[in-house]
């Protein structure tokens, strides 16, 4: 049984459990991911860096977070 007050998204392409609705932001850090070093996809949409305290993921939604890879 699901608990009140979890929800079910997508992350990567596996179900991922949030406590609440949180930022992008909020979600980074709960995954203790740097932000500077990833992009995010929210929805089939590429999220800009500066707004990602703006986007709210909820219930349903898909995100998928891309590690950028340094080379030399």
């Amino acid at each position: 049984p699901v608990e009140p007050g979890y929800m079910t998204i997508t992350l990567n392409g596996e179900r991922f459990e949030l406590d609440s609705p949180m930022s992008v932001t909020a979600l980074l850090t709960q995954l203790d991911i740097d932000p500077r070093r990833v992009a995010v996809e929210h929805n089939l949409n590429i999220i800009k860096r500066q707004t990602y305290s703006d986007v709210v993921i909820g219930e349903g939604d898909r995100v998928e977070i891309v590690n950028f890879v340094g080379g030399g």
